[in-house]
């Protein structure tokens, strides 16, 4: 064993040596990313609990052969033999979720999985964002089955007035909504207490940086294992350890640690422990680890590559800077001067597109899932304009104009008795409102709603000309991929304050380089969506308000014959309703006091969530669509909605009514004398990134569509 001065040596070299190969920071680079970045995505998708490492670790052993594994979950293998003896390690595992509790309506409740320190706002970062349950197969280890969900989130419109909470989400106000409505439901979808909860992450790559949750740690062990994979050391035996429950103090690694004996360096790929400022770092350090008398090693180096965001959803890497750590990890191996390539592992699972599953709703769950995927913020409405007309039947389609303002106008039916049914085509969004000269991009929220929700996730910025990919089979949708300017929105290091007092967002180019891309003050900004199923019943995406009224639309639309009609009908998919009904009030002053009925189609957010009160808006999904008979900005009167109802139920229709939050397009004819009964179904967490709908909610809305615009006005 060498001496302490010999050590110092020793340590001093290999140092110097690892820093050595770590190549300067350049010009940033705009491209896409390279081979290591491409790599990290897909340790970054490892879904790895602490103590659940298998299904990581099986697709490791997958990748790479070699790999054994023991009783504490540990990947090991060996490479040379003799003196020196090193240990190259990694912790797998990330600080996660796990099941606590799956309560009598369905819901889950998690707790903390892991005992390592997480940013302020960890569980902040969650609330409103798609997961998934990992569940392991019972009969085969390794094995998971996976049920997407949504973590709740109060609705934006039921908060209105009221006073609002400024503290930020904490673990006791979490929960997770899978689609179902019992326990037992839940538990035969195969969800068990303990099972982990992770954020369902896209591959998310910009220019040539990569982020993901624990990327720097992923990164460390993307390192290690291609490391192990480049050959035998020159000298002495390297020991690879990819190594399990890193959340509980090393507990893997000190396991395997004490059944080896002597150790004469242990090198630690692990970013928070080497704490890199801005360039790659190696240096001797403390054991990150109580004293443990069974584990005896003579030299800890931690090694480690600098991210921005550590600790948060967004970590962020840069291809460099991982290329450096795998050389870094290889010197350290006693590997040389050498480059390992890159290992990629297989595809990481994503929520199947709503077009896989084939049952009764698959009719409304595939328009609805493929018109939500469209982005379309408040006054850029054309990608979805397209969307509708495309999907609009032959007829309709001969007859549909667009007015001066953008809504598309299908008119039909004599002209008498005018009838207007109105949804609008557009979303919630942010425009840029400043560019500042290192590409950090300053915000405004376009539609209201929570912008905490989008702090710390992933962005789009959308350029007149782009094109997003369709979807990919079963890896989900396309933005992720190609069309728009991917990139994050920057999350605080840590705040008292549930909502930030600005957001911002970076696209990985600066200033100059974004205004050569085609961005400018006033593009819109959005955040990746992709529509899923939850359950047999029920579907989540990003704007089902109102791309679910839209959707009832269209297949209302399909319902009509044009010459059975009595009176003149006139469907209307609007813009810019979000933040001032602004496309109703161009059509309310075109078409003036003509109009004798008007329906608006929008959501009737609902309280049916453990996280609103029921004191109103309580309207149980899955029991039928709704007439919004109250709202903030109109009322029907009451004859006018025993008239719906009564029409519902000579067509069996399931149908409720009740009162909420909101405005509606139909309020702007309605000061022209047009009487406005609004029609809609209930959505849990409206105007978040995480919209709950029943579809047979949808089913219902589109059947008395069809009926009251095919009604005689006067019955």
């Amino acid at each position: 064993m060498p001496t302490r001065s010999s050590t110092r040596w020793v340590v001093d070299a290999f140092v110097a040596a690892a820093l050595s190969i770590a190549p300067a920071l350049g010009a940033q680079e705009t491209g896409e990313p390279g081979a290591y970045a491409r790599a990290l995505m897909t340790w970054i998708a490892l879904p790895a609990n602490p103590g659940y490492e298998r299904a990581a670790t099986e697709r490791i052993m997958n990748g790479e052969r070699g790999w054994t594994r023991d009783a504490m979950g540990n990947l090991i293998m060996r490479a040379g033999t003799g003196s020196p003896r090193r240990v190259v390690a990694c912790g797998l595992d990330a600080e996660g979720f796990a099941v606590s509790e799956i309560t009598s309506d369905g819901y889950l409740r998690v707790h903390a999985a892991g005992n390592g320190s997480r940013v302020a706002l960890w569980e902040q970062f969650h609330e409103g964002q798609r997961v998934y349950v990992a569940s392991p197969d019972r009969t085969t280890p390794g094995r998971t089955r996976n049920t997407p969900g949504v973590f709740a989130v109060k609705s934006n419109h039921l908060w209105r007035r009221r006073e609002a909470d400024t503290a930020p989400t904490s673990i006791e106000n979490m929960w997770v909504d899978i689609g179902v409505r019992s326990r037992a439901e839940a538990e035969r979808m195969g969800v068990r207490v303990l099972d982990p909860v992770f954020r369902e992450w896209p591959e998310w790559s910009f220019t040539d940086y990569v982020a993901g949750p624990a990327a720097s740690d992923r990164a460390g062990c993307a390192a290690v294992a291609a490391a192990a994979g480049a050959g035998k050391p020159k000298t002495g035996e390297t020991i690879y350890i990819i190594s399990a429950q890193r959340a509980f103090s090393w507990a893997g690694l000190t396991g395997t640690l004490a059944r080896l004996g002597a150790v004469d360096t242990l090198v630690l790929a692990a970013t928070d422990v080497a704490q890199p400022a801005g360039q790659l770092v190696s240096r001797p350090v403390r054991a990150p680890w109580p004293a443990h008398p069974g584990v005896s090693v003579n030299v800890v180096i931690a090694v480690g590559a600098p991210s921005l965001y550590a600790g948060t959803l967004t970590e962020t890497m840069r291809e460099s800077d991982i290329k450096a750590l795998h050389q870094a990890i290889a010197a350290a191996s006693g590997l040389g001067n050498v480059t390992p390539e890159p290992i990629q592992l297989a595809a990481a699972w994503t929520a199947p597109p709503v077009t896989l599953k084939a049952d009764s709703l698959s009719t409304y769950a595939n328009l609805l899932g493929r018109l939500t995927d469209v982005y379309a913020l408040s006054g850029f409405e054309g990608p979805m304009r397209d969307a509708i007309q495309r999907t609009l039947p032959a007829w309709a389609l001969e007859l549909a104009t667009e007015d001066t303002a953008g809504n598309l106008v299908v008119a039909t039916g004599p002209d008498r008795d005018t009838t207007v049914v109105v949804a609008h085509m557009d979303e919630i969004g942010f425009l840029v409102t400043r560019i500042a000269r290192d590409g950090t991009l300053s915000l405004r929220p376009r539609g209201t709603f929570f912008p905490f929700l989008y702090e710390g996730q992933p962005a789009l910025l959308h350029r007149a000309d782009d094109k997003i990919p369709g979807r990919n089979g079963p890896q989900g949708c396309g933005a992720a991929r190609g069309g728009p300017l991917r990139g994050i929105f920057i999350p605080r290091d840590s705040s008292t304050q549930r909502q930030p007092a600005a957001l911002t967002a970076w696209f990985g180019l600066d200033s100059a380089a974004l205004v050569a891309a085609g961005v400018t003050v006033g593009s819109p900004l959005t955040s990746y969506k992709c529509a899923t199923r939850l359950g047999d019943m029920r579907i989540t995406a990003r704007s089902i308000d109102d791309r679910a009224g839209v959707t009832a639309l269209l297949m209302a639309l399909n319902e009509i014959t044009p010459a059975t009609l009595d009176h003149k009908v006139i469907f209307v998919f609007s813009v810019r309703e979000e933040g001032g009904l602004e496309g109703a009030k161009a059509l309310a002053a075109n078409l003036g006091p003509s109009v004798r009925r008007v329906h608006a189609v929008d959501t009737f957010v609902s309280s049916d969530s453990p996280l609103e009160s029921r004191r109103f808006g309580y309207a149980p999904i899955g029991q039928g669509a709704m007439v919004r008979a109250l709202d903030n900005s109109s009322v029907a009167p009451a004859e006018e909605v025993e008239r719906v109802l009564r029409i519902a139920r000579a067509a069996a229709i399931p149908l409720q009514a009740g009162v909420t939050n909101g405005g509606n397009d139909g309020s702007e004819l309605a000061r022209f004398g047009a009487v406005n009964v609004a029609l809609a179904w209930p959505l849990r967490y409206s105007h978040s990134p995480a919209e709950v709908m029943d579809l047979r909610d949808l089913r219902s809305l589109a059947r008395i569509v069809a009926a009251v615009a095919q009604t005689p006005v006067k019955k």
